[in-house]
């Protein structure tokens, strides 16, 4: 059963990855009718919300895009930094959008953020202790409930990430129509772009949820 459940989420997973890719692929066709490039959507929204301590720069691949709230960095891709799209628009507003959760404390991204030094030191063995608790299931069940108990901050971080993801994207999304930064085709666009990439946050947030009831079920059902 968790087989079948396993492939459908893989199945779901890759549909919504495609479909965001072609959405992204589609609205980066869409050029902004005022010009502005990534990078200067990102400052301007900065500015516009009292951030003058975060620095906007370019770096390496594709969807890279992120916040940095440690260094306290805009980091876009270099298809988001230099380009003039509608879908450079929607990242590069949306990372934003986290800088500003950090600029006013925002209650998910502070829980968030204090889980990711347990998610960076537990994933490179959590694998491991998985793996030997099911092999010892019978003589050592403690091995596999810590795994589960690892796992299970893994997962939490997953469904925090999700009102996170979603209220950046709420915030960029105000912010570019208020300003009337976009036309209304661009606005759309952005809206539609932010909304595929939200969704694959949610199917990360089930899969991990399944996963850990697989393991619990291991666990209780050892005898």
């Amino acid at each position: 059963m968790y087989l079948i459940l396993a492939g459908l989420i893989m199945l779901v997973s890759w549909l919504v990855s495609s479909r965001l890719k072609s959405k992204f692929e589609f609205y980066s066709k869409l050029e902004l009718q005022n010009g502005m490039s990534g990078r200067e959507i990102a400052e301007k929204m900065l500015a516009d919300n009292g951030i003058y301590d975060v620095k906007v720069i370019s770096v390496d691949g594709q969807l890279t895009d992120h916040y940095n709230p440690i260094d306290k960095t805009v980091n876009l891709s270099e298809g988001v930094y230099n380009q003039r799209n509608a879908a450079a628009a929607a990242v590069a507003a949306h990372e934003c959008g986290h800088a500003v959760q950090h600029a006013v404390g925002y209650q998910w991204l502070t829980m968030r953020s204090q889980l990711v030094p347990v998610v960076n030191v537990t994933s490179s063995y959590l694998q491991w202790i998985l793996i030997g608790g099911i092999l010892m299931i019978k003589t050592f069940p403690a091995l596999l409930l810590i795994g589960i108990v690892i796992f299970a901050f893994t997962t939490l971080f997953s469904i925090i990430t999700l009102p996170v993801e979603y209220d950046a994207s709420n915030r960029a999304l105000a912010w570019l129509e208020n300003n009337q930064m976009l036309t209304r085709q661009e606005q759309d666009g952005a809206k539609d772009a932010l909304k595929w990439a939200a969704r694959t946050y949610v199917v990360a947030a089930i899969g991990s949820i399944a996963t850990l009831l697989y393991y619990l079920s291991i666990y209780n059902g050892r005898r």
